[in-house]
């Protein structure tokens, strides 16, 4: 049972105080409230190879978002050999639409390492993956191998920064929030309080309108007594998002498109795509980004223009249509049915010429 704010105490020595009272009441919520998820496994010990997938694909990517795709990867990929005998191409293409396809390439490549010296059994092994991070790490530990571990995600940052007030805004507080979070890490089932934690900041602490009355936390809570616990965690003013410029070619030919295959660095490397413009921060003229066009082709003609939003700038892309008069050296002709596996910028590009 949660207990009543003490005013003269501080909050994260209300929290050092009452840690087990408010770790019991928080798993109690979850055995009768937790999300019933594809990679979750209640009683029993989780796949570690099932558990690291849903956490690559949970990186930047909502648990709706990513449920579909994670059973889909696993039908291609049912085990871990399976994943690290197969060519990169194919994890790629099982990866897209997921986005950051940096994540899939590490994906791979730690899976080739785990099928040659088997799954780590501590954190600090999990980080020496590529593509493991903190969170990963601590999250793998905690739920596959069911040892206690610091698991913090942006629900948790949000559940500690409210529990606590902390005045502090993000990005500056997260070492706080972390040392907060860490206070309740124990040997009493960290699997499950991992999983909990974070339900609790996706299902009740959620950023707007939180569910204060259905919170197991709510008595406790610093945020909730001054009565604008949305107003927590505070946040630093965001800087604008870049805007960058570029053109998409769709070179057709009896129903097909062009495709190339993406520099392995940088933003959606080694994917398919359409064959581009570099992209820059100023638009280009007609004149300008048709030099970048595959030459065999007919008359260019302008088909209108899409954008796609990234974490760290806007993208908007002219896109061109012709129809070819060669063959390029370098690339393959794809029917239209195989565009839905294209990273979605392309996928738009090739819908305005549906």
């Amino acid at each position: 049972m949660s207990t009543d704010p003490q005013p003269s105490e501080p909050p994260v020595e209300r929290v050092r105080t009452n840690r087990d009272q408010l770790r019991a009441s928080l798993l109690s919520w979850y055995d009768g409230n937790g999300r019933r998820l594809p990679w979750r496994v209640r009683g029993g010990r989780p796949d570690p190879y099932k558990v690291w997938l849903s956490e690559v694909m949970l990186q930047q990517t909502t648990s709706a978002a990513a449920g579909p795709y994670y059973e889909r990867f696993l039908e291609k990929f049912p085990t871990l050999e399976a994943l690290a005998e197969a060519p990169i191409e194919a994890a790629l293409e099982a990866w897209a639409g997921l986005g950051y396809y940096s994540r899939a390439r590490n994906l791979h490549a730690a899976a080739i390492a785990l099928d040659l010296f088997g799954f780590p059994e501590t954190e600090e092994g999990w980080r020496a993956l590529p593509g493991v991070g903190p969170y990963t790490a601590a999250a793998v530990t905690a739920i596959a191998l069911n040892q206690p571990a610091n698991v913090v995600d942006g629900n948790v940052e949000r559940v500690m920064a409210r529990l606590c007030a902390v005045e502090t805004p993000l990005p500056a507080a997260k070492r706080e929030l972390r040392e907060i979070a860490g206070l309740f890490v124990t040997a009493e089932r960290p699997g499950d309080y991992a999983q909990a934690i974070m339900d609790l900041g996706a299902l009740v602490c959620t950023p707007q309108a939180p569910r204060c009355m259905v919170c197991p936390w709510a008595m406790s809570c610093a945020a909730r007594a001054t009565a604008d616990p949305a107003a927590y965690p505070r946040r630093a003013l965001r800087p604008e998002r870049p805007e960058r410029f570029g053109a998409a070619f769709l070179l057709e030919h009896d129903g097909a498109f062009w495709l190339v295959r993406r520099p392995d660095k940088g933003l959606l490397g080694g994917m398919a795509g359409l064959p581009t413009t570099p992209w820059r921060d100023h638009p280009w003229t007609r004149a300008d980004l048709l030099t970048h066009a595959p030459p065999e082709a007919g008359d260019w003609r302008r088909a209108g223009s899409v954008r796609q939003v990234f974490t760290h700038f806007a993208l908007t892309l002219e896109v061109w249509r012709a129809a070819a008069r060669g063959e390029p050296r370098e690339g393959w002709w794809a029917p239209r049915d195989q565009i839905g596996a294209l990273p979605a910028v392309f996928r738009k590009a090739a819908d305005l010429v549906a």
